[in-house]
Protein backbone atom coordinates (compact mmCIF):
# COMPACT_ATOMS: atom_id res chain seq x y z
CA UNK A 1 0.00 0.00 0.00
CA UNK A 2 1.39 3.22 -0.70
CA UNK A 3 0.99 6.18 1.59
CA UNK A 4 2.04 9.39 1.37
CA UNK A 5 5.44 8.93 3.65
CA UNK A 6 6.93 7.98 0.34
CA UNK A 7 6.23 10.82 -1.50
CA UNK A 8 9.14 13.40 -2.67
CA UNK A 9 9.26 16.96 -0.28
CA UNK A 10 6.54 19.08 -2.12
CA UNK A 11 7.65 22.18 -3.62
CA UNK A 12 7.41 25.58 -1.81
CA UNK A 13 4.28 27.33 -2.53
CA UNK A 14 5.03 30.62 -4.72
CA UNK A 15 5.02 31.71 -8.34
CA UNK A 16 6.24 28.31 -9.73
CA UNK A 17 5.46 25.98 -13.00
CA UNK A 18 5.93 22.24 -12.21
CA UNK A 19 6.09 19.61 -14.96
CA UNK A 20 7.47 15.81 -14.88
CA UNK A 21 9.81 15.19 -16.90
CA UNK A 22 12.01 11.69 -16.74
CA UNK A 23 9.47 10.19 -14.07
CA UNK A 24 10.55 13.64 -11.49
CA UNK A 25 8.50 16.68 -10.88
CA UNK A 26 10.73 19.47 -12.16
CA UNK A 27 9.86 23.20 -10.74
CA UNK A 28 11.05 26.66 -12.44
CA UNK A 29 9.89 30.46 -11.40
CA UNK A 30 7.29 31.22 -14.35
CA UNK A 31 9.09 34.97 -14.31
CA UNK A 32 12.17 32.88 -15.76
CA UNK A 33 13.42 31.41 -18.20
CA UNK A 34 12.13 27.51 -18.75
CA UNK A 35 14.46 25.05 -19.26
CA UNK A 36 15.57 23.18 -21.74
CA UNK A 37 13.89 20.24 -21.49
CA UNK A 38 10.50 21.74 -21.14
CA UNK A 39 8.62 21.81 -24.25
CA UNK A 40 6.26 25.31 -24.48
CA UNK A 41 4.86 24.50 -27.78
CA UNK A 42 3.14 21.42 -26.75
CA UNK A 43 1.16 22.82 -24.41
CA UNK A 44 -1.03 24.98 -26.70
CA UNK A 45 -3.97 25.99 -24.67
CA UNK A 46 -4.59 28.73 -22.27
CA UNK A 47 -4.32 29.55 -18.88
CA UNK A 48 -6.92 31.85 -17.63
CA UNK A 49 -7.24 34.34 -14.37
CA UNK A 50 -10.86 35.69 -13.23
CA UNK A 51 -10.85 36.90 -9.80
CA UNK A 52 -13.90 37.47 -8.09
CA UNK A 53 -14.17 40.66 -8.45
CA UNK A 54 -14.32 40.93 -12.08
CA UNK A 55 -17.48 38.70 -11.84
CA UNK A 56 -20.89 39.88 -11.10
CA UNK A 57 -22.37 37.54 -8.87
CA UNK A 58 -26.10 36.73 -9.79
CA UNK A 59 -29.18 37.82 -6.80
CA UNK A 60 -31.13 35.08 -6.27
CA UNK A 61 -34.96 35.88 -5.94
CA UNK A 62 -36.61 34.98 -3.06
CA UNK A 63 -39.17 31.56 -3.37
CA UNK A 64 -42.48 33.75 -3.57
CA UNK A 65 -43.04 37.52 -4.85
CA UNK A 66 -45.82 37.27 -2.29
CA UNK A 67 -44.83 40.23 0.07
CA UNK A 68 -44.49 42.89 -3.29
CA UNK A 69 -48.39 42.83 -3.29
CA UNK A 70 -51.07 44.77 -1.28
CA UNK A 71 -52.76 42.38 0.65
CA UNK A 72 -56.55 41.82 -0.18
CA UNK A 73 -59.71 39.35 1.20
CA UNK A 74 -59.66 36.11 -0.79
CA UNK A 75 -61.62 32.86 -0.05
CA UNK A 76 -60.65 30.45 1.93
CA UNK A 77 -61.04 27.94 -1.09
CA UNK A 78 -59.11 29.95 -3.47
CA UNK A 79 -55.90 30.37 -0.63
CA UNK A 80 -55.95 26.76 -0.48
CA UNK A 81 -55.60 26.24 -4.36
CA UNK A 82 -52.55 29.04 -3.79
CA UNK A 83 -51.42 27.38 -1.03
CA UNK A 84 -51.23 23.81 -3.32
CA UNK A 85 -49.59 25.23 -6.17
CA UNK A 86 -46.74 27.02 -4.41
CA UNK A 87 -46.46 24.92 -1.58
CA UNK A 88 -48.00 21.38 -2.15
CA UNK A 89 -50.38 19.37 -0.21
CA UNK A 90 -48.82 20.55 3.55
CA UNK A 91 -49.01 24.23 2.24
CA UNK A 92 -52.88 23.64 1.82
CA UNK A 93 -53.33 21.82 4.98
CA UNK A 94 -51.81 24.44 6.73
CA UNK A 95 -54.03 27.16 5.06
CA UNK A 96 -57.63 25.24 5.96
CA UNK A 97 -56.18 24.57 9.93
CA UNK A 98 -55.67 27.96 10.29
CA UNK A 99 -58.84 29.26 9.13
CA UNK A 100 -61.47 27.90 11.74
CA UNK A 101 -63.96 30.76 11.10
CA UNK A 102 -64.07 30.07 7.56
CA UNK A 103 -64.25 26.40 7.47
CA UNK A 104 -66.42 23.73 9.15
CA UNK A 105 -64.78 22.46 12.23
CA UNK A 106 -64.56 18.68 11.46
CA UNK A 107 -62.84 19.54 8.57
CA UNK A 108 -60.46 21.83 10.48
CA UNK A 109 -59.55 18.83 12.76
CA UNK A 110 -58.94 16.76 9.89
CA UNK A 111 -56.23 19.33 8.37
CA UNK A 112 -54.80 19.62 11.35
CA UNK A 113 -54.46 16.14 12.27
CA UNK A 114 -53.21 15.24 8.46
CA UNK A 115 -50.52 18.55 8.50
CA UNK A 116 -49.03 16.48 11.70
CA UNK A 117 -49.39 13.19 10.46
CA UNK A 118 -47.05 14.62 6.87
CA UNK A 119 -44.66 16.75 9.34
CA UNK A 120 -44.08 13.34 11.66
CA UNK A 121 -43.56 11.42 8.07
CA UNK A 122 -41.09 14.54 6.63
CA UNK A 123 -39.27 14.47 9.87
CA UNK A 124 -38.50 11.14 10.24
CA UNK A 125 -37.73 10.65 6.30
CA UNK A 126 -35.29 13.45 6.87
CA UNK A 127 -33.45 11.70 9.77
CA UNK A 128 -32.54 8.96 7.76
CA UNK A 129 -31.35 11.57 4.73
CA UNK A 130 -30.60 14.77 6.43
CA UNK A 131 -29.85 16.02 2.90
CA UNK A 132 -33.51 16.46 1.93
CA UNK A 133 -33.85 19.62 4.35
CA UNK A 134 -31.25 20.99 2.47
CA UNK A 135 -31.56 24.28 -0.02
CA UNK A 136 -30.85 23.78 -3.72
CA UNK A 137 -27.41 25.76 -3.50
CA UNK A 138 -26.57 23.64 -0.76
CA UNK A 139 -26.84 20.55 -1.99
CA UNK A 140 -24.95 21.58 -5.32
CA UNK A 141 -22.39 23.02 -3.10
CA UNK A 142 -22.32 19.69 -0.98
CA UNK A 143 -21.86 17.08 -3.82
CA UNK A 144 -20.27 19.03 -6.33
CA UNK A 145 -16.41 17.83 -7.03
CA UNK A 146 -15.35 21.16 -6.61
CA UNK A 147 -13.89 22.08 -3.69
CA UNK A 148 -15.10 26.04 -2.93
CA UNK A 149 -17.74 25.58 -5.16
CA UNK A 150 -19.83 28.34 -3.63
CA UNK A 151 -16.96 30.77 -3.51
CA UNK A 152 -14.39 30.46 -6.32
CA UNK A 153 -15.17 32.45 -9.52
CA UNK A 154 -14.64 29.08 -11.71
CA UNK A 155 -16.93 26.54 -10.61
CA UNK A 156 -16.40 23.48 -13.35
CA UNK A 157 -14.55 22.78 -16.33
CA UNK A 158 -15.57 20.50 -19.33
CA UNK A 159 -12.35 18.94 -21.78
CA UNK A 160 -14.02 18.39 -25.13
CA UNK A 161 -13.01 14.43 -25.60
CA UNK A 162 -11.24 15.24 -29.05
CA UNK A 163 -9.74 18.82 -29.44
CA UNK A 164 -7.95 21.51 -27.28
CA UNK A 165 -11.28 23.38 -26.59
CA UNK A 166 -13.28 23.79 -23.11
CA UNK A 167 -15.44 25.07 -21.62
CA UNK A 168 -15.50 26.30 -18.15
CA UNK A 169 -18.92 27.30 -15.92
CA UNK A 170 -18.37 30.81 -13.85
CA UNK A 171 -20.08 31.82 -10.63
CA UNK A 172 -22.47 34.40 -12.47
CA UNK A 173 -23.87 31.72 -13.87
CA UNK A 174 -22.21 31.96 -17.76
CA UNK A 175 -20.29 29.14 -19.38
CA UNK A 176 -17.47 30.61 -21.65
CA UNK A 177 -15.91 28.06 -24.75
CA UNK A 178 -11.81 28.52 -24.99
CA UNK A 179 -10.92 26.90 -27.86
CA UNK A 180 -6.52 26.59 -28.44
CA UNK A 181 -5.46 28.97 -31.47
CA UNK A 182 -8.96 31.04 -31.62
CA UNK A 183 -9.66 34.57 -30.69
CA UNK A 184 -13.00 33.89 -30.59
CA UNK A 185 -14.45 33.06 -26.70
CA UNK A 186 -18.10 31.89 -27.16
CA UNK A 187 -20.27 32.83 -23.95
CA UNK A 188 -23.51 30.47 -23.08
CA UNK A 189 -26.25 32.02 -21.41
CA UNK A 190 -29.53 30.86 -20.50
CA UNK A 191 -32.40 32.02 -18.01
CA UNK A 192 -32.57 28.78 -16.51
CA UNK A 193 -28.77 27.97 -16.45
CA UNK A 194 -28.20 28.84 -12.31
CA UNK A 195 -25.94 26.88 -10.42
CA UNK A 196 -23.99 24.79 -13.03
CA UNK A 197 -22.26 21.62 -10.95
CA UNK A 198 -21.20 20.08 -14.15
CA UNK A 199 -20.78 20.03 -17.45
CA UNK A 200 -19.69 17.03 -20.39
CA UNK A 201 -19.31 17.35 -24.64
CA UNK A 202 -20.57 14.75 -25.98
CA UNK A 203 -17.97 12.13 -27.77
CA UNK A 204 -17.69 11.59 -31.58
CA UNK A 205 -19.71 15.19 -32.12
CA UNK A 206 -17.50 18.74 -32.09
CA UNK A 207 -20.73 20.87 -30.60
CA UNK A 208 -22.73 19.36 -28.14
CA UNK A 209 -22.01 20.13 -24.13
CA UNK A 210 -24.61 19.20 -21.79
CA UNK A 211 -24.88 21.26 -18.41
CA UNK A 212 -25.92 19.78 -15.34
CA UNK A 213 -28.11 23.33 -13.83
CA UNK A 214 -30.64 24.03 -10.96
CA UNK A 215 -33.77 22.40 -12.33
CA UNK A 216 -33.15 21.11 -15.90
CA UNK A 217 -29.94 19.61 -17.85
CA UNK A 218 -29.60 21.94 -20.92
CA UNK A 219 -28.16 20.79 -23.66
CA UNK A 220 -26.40 23.56 -26.32
CA UNK A 221 -25.22 23.45 -29.56
CA UNK A 222 -22.39 25.64 -30.65
CA UNK A 223 -21.34 25.60 -34.15
CA UNK A 224 -17.67 25.49 -33.53
CA UNK A 225 -17.03 27.28 -36.67
CA UNK A 226 -19.88 30.30 -35.89
CA UNK A 227 -17.95 33.57 -34.91
CA UNK A 228 -21.00 34.57 -32.47
CA UNK A 229 -19.46 35.03 -29.28
CA UNK A 230 -23.33 34.75 -27.74
CA UNK A 231 -25.21 32.10 -29.29
CA UNK A 232 -29.16 32.48 -28.48
CA UNK A 233 -30.93 29.90 -26.27
CA UNK A 234 -32.55 28.77 -29.33
CA UNK A 235 -29.26 26.75 -29.66
CA UNK A 236 -30.49 25.05 -26.68
CA UNK A 237 -32.46 21.86 -25.26
CA UNK A 238 -34.16 22.28 -22.41
CA UNK A 239 -34.31 18.42 -20.77
CA UNK A 240 -36.08 18.31 -17.13
CA UNK A 241 -38.09 15.85 -15.02
CA UNK A 242 -40.62 16.17 -11.85
CA UNK A 243 -38.76 15.63 -8.58
CA UNK A 244 -35.01 16.24 -10.69
CA UNK A 245 -33.61 18.89 -9.13
CA UNK A 246 -31.36 20.25 -8.57
CA UNK A 247 -29.08 17.94 -11.30
CA UNK A 248 -25.23 17.50 -9.50
CA UNK A 249 -24.11 14.99 -12.52
CA UNK A 250 -23.94 14.67 -16.08
CA UNK A 251 -22.18 12.30 -18.35
CA UNK A 252 -22.29 10.84 -22.02
CA UNK A 253 -21.43 7.30 -22.92
CA UNK A 254 -18.11 6.88 -24.72
CA UNK A 255 -19.70 6.98 -28.25
CA UNK A 256 -22.57 9.49 -27.43
CA UNK A 257 -25.35 7.78 -27.82
CA UNK A 258 -26.92 8.24 -24.52
CA UNK A 259 -26.87 11.00 -21.39
CA UNK A 260 -27.29 9.89 -18.09
CA UNK A 261 -28.22 12.73 -15.41
CA UNK A 262 -28.14 12.56 -11.22
CA UNK A 263 -30.19 14.58 -8.55
CA UNK A 264 -29.27 13.84 -4.91
CA UNK A 265 -33.36 14.11 -4.07
CA UNK A 266 -34.23 11.34 -6.81
CA UNK A 267 -33.55 7.62 -6.30
CA UNK A 268 -33.43 7.27 -10.03
CA UNK A 269 -30.87 8.02 -12.50
CA UNK A 270 -32.20 9.39 -15.60
CA UNK A 271 -31.01 8.00 -19.21
CA UNK A 272 -31.89 10.80 -21.79
CA UNK A 273 -32.42 10.05 -25.18
CA UNK A 274 -31.55 13.93 -26.53
CA UNK A 275 -32.85 13.58 -30.19
CA UNK A 276 -36.35 12.81 -28.69
CA UNK A 277 -35.94 14.82 -25.04
CA UNK A 278 -37.28 11.64 -23.53
CA UNK A 279 -36.21 9.60 -21.11
CA UNK A 280 -35.84 5.72 -18.85
CA UNK A 281 -35.93 6.09 -14.88
CA UNK A 282 -33.58 4.02 -13.46
CA UNK A 283 -35.00 2.96 -10.01
CA UNK A 284 -33.55 1.48 -6.79
CA UNK A 285 -34.84 1.97 -3.65
CA UNK A 286 -32.23 3.06 -0.76
CA UNK A 287 -29.77 5.60 -1.18
CA UNK A 288 -31.60 8.94 -0.86
CA UNK A 289 -31.00 9.78 -4.39
CA UNK A 290 -27.94 9.83 -7.08
CA UNK A 291 -24.77 12.45 -6.14
CA UNK A 292 -22.58 11.59 -8.88
CA UNK A 293 -21.74 9.47 -11.99
CA UNK A 294 -18.90 7.93 -13.82
CA UNK A 295 -18.78 5.58 -17.23
CA UNK A 296 -16.09 3.41 -18.13
CA UNK A 297 -13.99 4.49 -20.80
CA UNK A 298 -15.18 0.98 -22.47
CA UNK A 299 -19.11 1.66 -22.18
CA UNK A 300 -19.71 -0.82 -19.93
CA UNK A 301 -20.59 -0.14 -16.52
CA UNK A 302 -21.21 2.95 -14.62
CA UNK A 303 -20.83 4.36 -11.37
CA UNK A 304 -23.50 5.66 -9.56
CA UNK A 305 -22.95 7.13 -5.97
CA UNK A 306 -25.45 8.21 -3.73
CA UNK A 307 -25.46 10.33 -0.25
CA UNK A 308 -25.91 7.12 2.21
CA UNK A 309 -22.82 4.81 2.68
CA UNK A 310 -23.80 3.39 -0.72
CA UNK A 311 -23.07 2.91 -3.74
CA UNK A 312 -24.15 1.25 -7.34
CA UNK A 313 -22.50 -0.01 -10.41
CA UNK A 314 -24.41 -0.49 -13.41
CA UNK A 315 -23.95 -2.78 -16.41
CA UNK A 316 -25.21 -1.24 -19.93
CA UNK A 317 -25.95 -4.15 -21.33
CA UNK A 318 -29.62 -4.68 -19.52
CA UNK A 319 -29.00 -2.11 -17.18
CA UNK A 320 -29.00 -4.10 -13.57
CA UNK A 321 -26.43 -3.24 -11.04
CA UNK A 322 -24.98 -4.54 -8.15
CA UNK A 323 -24.30 -2.61 -4.51
CA UNK A 324 -21.28 -1.98 -1.92
CA UNK A 325 -22.43 -0.51 1.44
CA UNK A 326 -19.41 1.33 2.51
CA UNK A 327 -18.31 1.54 6.06
CA UNK A 328 -18.25 5.05 7.14
CA UNK A 329 -19.62 7.59 4.91
CA UNK A 330 -20.69 7.98 1.32
CA UNK A 331 -18.64 7.61 -1.91
CA UNK A 332 -16.84 10.91 -2.92
CA UNK A 333 -15.35 10.47 -5.99
CA UNK A 334 -14.14 7.80 -8.70
CA UNK A 335 -12.92 7.40 -11.98
CA UNK A 336 -11.85 4.29 -13.77
CA UNK A 337 -8.97 2.01 -15.88
CA UNK A 338 -9.11 2.85 -19.47
CA UNK A 339 -10.30 -0.65 -20.16
CA UNK A 340 -13.02 -0.28 -17.15
CA UNK A 341 -11.48 -3.13 -15.28
CA UNK A 342 -10.91 -1.39 -11.85
CA UNK A 343 -12.55 1.15 -10.43
CA UNK A 344 -10.48 3.25 -7.71
CA UNK A 345 -13.17 5.27 -5.50
CA UNK A 346 -12.78 7.24 -1.99
CA UNK A 347 -15.51 7.59 0.76
CA UNK A 348 -16.23 10.51 2.87
CA UNK A 349 -14.60 10.65 6.07
CA UNK A 350 -11.53 8.24 5.20
CA UNK A 351 -8.40 8.63 4.20
CA UNK A 352 -7.52 5.81 1.89
CA UNK A 353 -7.83 4.96 -2.08
CA UNK A 354 -10.10 1.77 -2.32
CA UNK A 355 -9.93 -0.23 -5.52
CA UNK A 356 -12.87 -2.30 -7.28
CA UNK A 357 -11.89 -4.97 -9.90
CA UNK A 358 -14.16 -6.23 -12.45
CA UNK A 359 -13.80 -9.32 -14.50
CA UNK A 360 -15.44 -9.49 -18.33
CA UNK A 361 -18.14 -11.61 -18.49
CA UNK A 362 -18.12 -15.28 -19.54
CA UNK A 363 -19.33 -15.88 -22.67
CA UNK A 364 -22.74 -14.31 -23.57
CA UNK A 365 -23.51 -13.54 -20.25
CA UNK A 366 -26.13 -11.07 -19.92
CA UNK A 367 -26.61 -8.88 -17.05
CA UNK A 368 -23.44 -9.52 -15.15
CA UNK A 369 -21.30 -6.58 -13.44
CA UNK A 370 -18.81 -9.11 -11.91
CA UNK A 371 -16.93 -6.86 -9.74
CA UNK A 372 -15.25 -8.31 -7.06
CA UNK A 373 -17.10 -8.90 -3.25
CA UNK A 374 -15.42 -6.67 -1.46
CA UNK A 375 -12.75 -3.46 -2.00
CA UNK A 376 -9.02 -3.35 -0.86
CA UNK A 377 -7.43 -0.23 0.09
CA UNK A 378 -4.58 0.60 -2.01
CA UNK A 379 -3.34 3.52 -1.02
CA UNK A 380 -3.01 5.71 2.39
CA UNK A 381 -3.55 9.29 2.04
CA UNK A 382 -3.54 9.97 5.85
CA UNK A 383 -2.30 13.25 6.99
CA UNK A 384 1.98 13.59 6.92
CA UNK A 385 4.17 16.07 7.82
CA UNK A 386 7.10 17.03 5.59
CA UNK A 387 10.28 19.15 6.92
CA UNK A 388 11.14 21.76 4.05
CA UNK A 389 13.43 24.56 4.00
CA UNK A 390 9.98 26.94 4.48
CA UNK A 391 9.41 24.79 7.92
CA UNK A 392 6.92 22.09 8.44
CA UNK A 393 4.25 21.34 6.35
CA UNK A 394 1.34 18.75 6.59
CA UNK A 395 -0.57 17.36 3.33
CA UNK A 396 -3.28 14.88 3.93
CA UNK A 397 -6.22 14.07 4.78
CA UNK A 398 -9.64 13.21 3.42
CA UNK A 399 -10.46 13.55 -0.63
CA UNK A 400 -12.24 15.88 -2.60
CA UNK A 401 -12.04 14.23 -6.09
CA UNK A 402 -10.03 12.02 -8.01
CA UNK A 403 -9.17 11.86 -11.53
CA UNK A 404 -7.65 9.29 -13.75
CA UNK A 405 -5.18 10.44 -17.07
CA UNK A 406 -6.83 8.69 -20.29
CA UNK A 407 -3.76 6.67 -20.59
CA UNK A 408 -4.03 4.82 -17.30
CA UNK A 409 -0.48 5.82 -15.73
CA UNK A 410 -0.98 9.14 -13.66
CA UNK A 411 -3.49 9.06 -11.25
CA UNK A 412 -4.35 13.09 -9.46
CA UNK A 413 -6.17 13.36 -6.37
CA UNK A 414 -6.83 16.28 -4.68
CA UNK A 415 -6.73 16.48 -0.96
CA UNK A 416 -8.24 18.86 1.67
CA UNK A 417 -6.36 20.24 4.40
CA UNK A 418 -7.01 19.22 7.54
CA UNK A 419 -6.59 22.44 9.44
CA UNK A 420 -6.61 26.22 9.62
CA UNK A 421 -3.33 27.04 11.68
CA UNK A 422 -0.94 27.82 8.43
CA UNK A 423 1.07 24.47 8.49
CA UNK A 424 -1.73 22.12 6.76
CA UNK A 425 -2.29 22.80 2.95
CA UNK A 426 -4.94 21.57 0.64
CA UNK A 427 -2.30 19.58 -2.43
CA UNK A 428 -2.82 17.51 -5.23
CA UNK A 429 -1.08 14.11 -4.83
CA UNK A 430 0.12 12.83 -8.19
CA UNK A 431 0.32 8.77 -8.81
CA UNK A 432 2.43 6.77 -11.36
CA UNK A 433 -0.21 3.92 -11.87
CA UNK A 434 0.22 0.55 -13.84
CA UNK A 435 -3.16 -1.69 -14.10
CA UNK A 436 -1.59 -5.02 -16.81
CA UNK A 437 -0.82 -7.21 -15.81
CA UNK A 438 -0.83 -6.63 -11.98
CA UNK A 439 -1.89 -3.39 -10.77
CA UNK A 440 0.89 -0.61 -8.68
CA UNK A 441 0.34 2.90 -7.34
CA UNK A 442 3.66 4.54 -7.22
CA UNK A 443 4.12 7.98 -6.06
CA UNK A 444 5.31 10.81 -8.14
CA UNK A 445 4.61 14.25 -6.43
CA UNK A 446 2.91 16.94 -5.21
CA UNK A 447 1.21 20.21 -6.80
CA UNK A 448 0.50 23.09 -4.74
CA UNK A 449 -0.92 25.99 -5.73
CA UNK A 450 0.58 29.76 -4.92
CA UNK A 451 0.30 31.72 -1.78
CA UNK A 452 -3.04 32.72 -0.89
CA UNK A 453 -4.91 29.61 -3.38
CA UNK A 454 -5.74 26.19 -2.80
CA UNK A 455 -6.58 23.83 -5.87
CA UNK A 456 -10.67 23.46 -6.34
CA UNK A 457 -11.07 21.54 -9.57
CA UNK A 458 -9.16 19.01 -11.65
CA UNK A 459 -9.56 17.19 -14.40
CA UNK A 460 -7.12 15.44 -17.21
CA UNK A 461 -6.64 16.71 -21.02
CA UNK A 462 -8.59 13.79 -22.65
CA UNK A 463 -6.31 13.22 -25.97
CA UNK A 464 -2.98 14.90 -24.86
CA UNK A 465 -0.52 13.32 -27.23
CA UNK A 466 3.02 13.29 -25.07
CA UNK A 467 1.63 12.27 -21.80
CA UNK A 468 -0.68 13.67 -19.91
CA UNK A 469 -1.71 17.20 -19.38
CA UNK A 470 -3.53 18.11 -15.77
CA UNK A 471 -5.90 21.03 -15.86
CA UNK A 472 -6.14 22.82 -12.39
CA UNK A 473 -9.24 25.43 -10.95
CA UNK A 474 -7.31 27.50 -8.10
CA UNK A 475 -9.72 28.93 -5.65
CA UNK A 476 -8.19 32.49 -6.42
CA UNK A 477 -10.09 32.35 -10.12
CA UNK A 478 -6.79 31.03 -11.92
CA UNK A 479 -6.57 28.43 -14.28
CA UNK A 480 -3.47 26.63 -15.02
CA UNK A 481 -1.87 23.58 -16.61
CA UNK A 482 0.38 20.93 -15.27
CA UNK A 483 1.90 18.76 -17.99
CA UNK A 484 3.37 15.16 -17.53
CA UNK A 485 6.13 14.25 -20.00
CA UNK A 486 6.52 10.51 -20.44
CA UNK A 487 6.10 7.56 -23.29
CA UNK A 488 2.79 6.28 -23.53
CA UNK A 489 3.72 2.55 -23.26
CA UNK A 490 0.87 0.79 -21.35
CA UNK A 491 -2.41 1.07 -23.11
CA UNK A 492 -3.30 2.18 -26.99
CA UNK A 493 -6.26 5.02 -26.98
CA UNK A 494 -9.21 3.03 -26.04
CA UNK A 495 -12.03 2.80 -28.78
CA UNK A 496 -15.12 1.30 -27.12
CA UNK A 497 -17.54 -1.54 -28.32
CA UNK A 498 -20.56 -0.78 -30.10
CA UNK A 499 -23.07 0.01 -27.22
CA UNK A 500 -25.75 1.20 -29.97
CA UNK A 501 -28.28 -0.22 -32.81
CA UNK A 502 -27.27 2.31 -36.01
CA UNK A 503 -30.22 2.31 -38.66
CA UNK A 504 -29.81 3.25 -42.09
CA UNK A 505 -32.49 6.11 -43.10
CA UNK A 506 -31.21 7.31 -46.45
CA UNK A 507 -27.76 8.51 -47.04
CA UNK A 508 -27.32 9.36 -42.82
CA UNK A 509 -27.22 6.99 -40.02
CA UNK A 510 -29.37 7.57 -36.59
CA UNK A 511 -28.05 6.22 -33.28
CA UNK A 512 -30.56 4.38 -31.49
CA UNK A 513 -29.52 3.93 -27.94
CA UNK A 514 -29.98 0.35 -27.24
CA UNK A 515 -31.97 0.93 -24.01
CA UNK A 516 -34.57 2.67 -25.89
CA UNK A 517 -35.04 0.31 -28.48
CA UNK A 518 -36.22 -2.55 -25.71
CA UNK A 519 -40.40 -3.42 -25.15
Amino acid sequence: MCSLNLFPLPPPRGDLMLYEYNNKMMPWHSGGSPPASFNTSLVNVPEISIPLDSVKVPGRMELSSKTAFIHHKESVWKRCVNSWQHVGLAGMLDEMSNSEEEVPHFLCRASSFSLAVCRWFSSFHGSLFPHLSMKSEDLTTEFSQGRYWASCSLRTLAWHPHTNKFALALIDDSVRIYTAGSSVTPILKHRLQKDVACMAWKPLCASILAIACQTCVLVWHVDPTSLSTRPSSGCSQILSHPGHSPVTSVCWSPKGGVLLSASPVDTAMLVWDVSTETCVPLQRVGGGGVTFLSWSPDGSKVLSATPSPVFRVWETQTWTCERWPTLKGRCQTGCWSPDGSRLLFAVQGESVIYSLSFSPPEGELQGYVGGSRNATVVADVSETTFDTEMGEVRIGGEIQSMVWDPSGERLAVLLKENADDGTSVSAIAVYRTKNSPIFELLPCGFLLCREGEDPHFIQFHPCFQKGALLTVLASSGRLFHVPFYFVNAQYPRFIPETETLVMAEGSNAKEIPALFTQN
